[in-house]
């Protein structure tokens, strides 16, 4: 009875431990979803900005608006990094947004976001 108890405890340890790695990456996918969610909204403001007959005041203000959008989603993107590093992607992008003019950076974005999404959301 005594050498059972610590094979046991073993195989609840790594019960536990195998249970909360899967929480960890279903919530590091919830997490890159949100942030796409915002990157969504920051993308089709900056593409009104593109619109052909605006003034350049106006296509500032929806570019400054699109960036202030996507920054929101960087919260969710550095949680789910931080959970699942493969994400490192998607906060990355949205950290080069403020160095880089948003329409470079979003096809790589979208893609990303395709995949968050995807019914396979593994980078």
């Amino acid at each position: 009875m005594a050498t059972l108890k610590p094979l046991l405890l073993a195989s609840v340890l790594l019960a536990a431990g195998m249970t909360l790695s899967a929480c960890g990456t279903g919530g590091a996918v919830a997490n890159a979803r949100r942030s796409c969610h915002e990157v969504k909204i920051a993308l089709a403001t900056e593409k009104k900005s593109e619109v052909a007959g605006i003034s350049s005041s106006q296509a500032s203000a929806l570019q400054s608006l699109a960036l202030a959008q996507l920054l929101k989603a960087m919260p969710y993107a550095a949680a789910a990094t931080s959970s699942d590093g493969s994400w490192n992607a998607l906060q990355t992008a949205i950290n080069e947004s403020e160095r880089v003019p948003i329409k470079y950076t979003a096809a790589t974005l979208t893609r990303i976001c395709q995949i968050a999404d995807s019914t396979s959301p593994y980078l």
